[in-house]
């Protein structure tokens, strides 16, 4: 019988490129027919047939209030009702950016965008402009959405130029992005003593949650912002995921790291597609209309979406999230314990705060390359088992876990009795 997510499927093959608007909801590292969402309410969400899921994925991120807040869906109704967009200044914009700047260390003044990628994208720029210099470094692990001169992979070697990893990039652009490893001090300091004074920045998820959970040391994190005060380059946060998601002033707080530019996204936006960068009144006066560094966006500064951004944060601070969420999360470590030990083959629970990564392999995973590429597979029947239980996690198995203060101390133990009878299973 063919069922309705399958003949959409089948429709959107034909008219969308591999029938998705992102490459990771295709369930092509996972098998089957990906799910069309027809409703989502708390921490569930209902597909196309009319079945209900528990969902750990929460759209990759920003909902953490869980789906359809009444508070957000109440402040998206009465903003839309004023006008979906103006193309002008509004209110709202000056309210989440004064609350975005309040929360975040060595924030002065921030620019809103309408994505993540738009966010790492203009922070870059903005890091050229104003230091003159033409080199950047990111860390292979790390991803800063589809900029060409983000989309570039580590090769081998003490230093590597940069390759693109997709096609249409050109090699001469990429080749002015420099692709170090995660957690590796040497290869850190080997870059800056080679190159130092050509590199405009560094970009780095303080949080590293794309590529599985690469938790970093506080030392490695603290030898990079001592290496970028040096010798003039920028440091820049991509807090586009741990962002008021980890704490309020997100991982710069928590480890005690400022950094000289930081890129947001998800939670800002409420659900909403919102992007923003930020830092030092110094260095956002480069950006036009003050100075030469061009950026600008029709829909940048929405009112919906600003309005959504604002009731998530009011939201966040009256019912305590944050402590909320860490219960939330020391309840599902401490319940997988014993299920993870006992699996046949190694797991692990890797997690910060409401931010969680089952690993599929044994030890401390810090970088990409220690990652075990065999996982992919092993994942296949533990994506399908639970969600056979009604349970919606991400279709990779380098994909993390999101709670949300939606989650029910009773759906983490849920979600522990399916994990461990997809385990036992195997």
């Amino acid at each position: 019988m063919t069922t309705t997510n399958a003949a959409l499927y089948e429709r959107a093959i034909r008219v969308i490129p591999g029938g998705v608007d992102s490459p990771v909801r295709a369930f092509r590292a996972v098998g089957g027919t990906p799910k069309f969402f027809a409703e989502a309410q708390g921490a569930y969400v209902t597909d196309a047939d009319g079945v209900r899921y528990l969902d750990f994925v929460g759209s990759w991120g920003p909902l953490i209030l869980g789906h359809s807040h009444p508070v957000v869906v109440k402040a998206v109704q009465e903003a839309a009702a004023r006008g979906m967009t103006y193309g002008a200044p509004c209110r709202g914009e000056v309210d989440l950016a004064e609350k975005v700047v309040a929360a975040y260390p060595g924030l002065e003044q921030v620019r809103f965008v309408s994505s993540g990628t738009e966010a790492t994208m203009s922070a870059i720029r903005l890091a050229r402009g104003a230091t003159g210099r033409d080199l950047i470094v990111k860390f292979s692990g790390c991803y800063h959405g589809h900029a060409d001169h983000l989309l570039v992979a580590a090769g081998s070697g003490l230093v590597t130029h940069g390759q693109p990893s997709s096609a249409g990039v050109p090699a001469d652009f990429a080749a002015l992005t420099r692709v170090l490893p995660l957690d590796d001090d040497q290869k850190l300091k080997a870059l800056f003593a080679s190159e130092g004074q050509k590199i405009a920045a560094v970009i780095i998820e303080p949080i590293p949650a794309n590529n599985g959970l690469l938790l970093q040391r506080l030392e490695f994190l603290q030898l990079l912002r001592k290496l970028t005060q040096e010798s003039g380059a920028l440091l820049i946060f991509d807090e586009v995921i741990s962002g008021f998601r980890v704490g309020l002033g997100g991982a710069a707080a928590l480890y005690g790291i400022t950094p000289d530019l930081a890129t947001f996204g998800k939670i800002i936006g409420g659900g909403m597609p919102v992007g923003a960068y930020g830092g030092s009144r110094q260095l956002m006066k480069h950006i036009a209309p003050e100075g030469p560094v061009y950026q600008a966006g029709t829909l940048s500064g929405n009112p919906v979406a600003m309005a959504a951004g604002l009731a998530t944060l009011k939201v966040l601070h009256e019912e305590k999230a944050w402590a909320r969420l860490e219960d939330l999360g020391a309840q599902l470590e401490a319940e997988l314990a014993p299920v993870l030990k006992s699996a046949k083959a190694p797991c692990g629970l890797v997690r910060v705060g409401s931010i969680a990564w089952i690993a599929l392999q044994a030890g401390v995973v810090r970088s990409a390359e220690a990652l075990d590429n065999g996982a992919g597979e092993r994942y296949k029947p533990i994506f399908h088992g639970l969600l056979e239980r009604g349970i919606y996690t991400a279709p990779s198995a380098y994909e993390v876990m999101f709670l949300s203060l939606a989650h029910t101390p009773a759906e983490i133990t849920r979600f522990v009795t399916g994990l461990g009878e997809v385990l036992a299973g195997q």
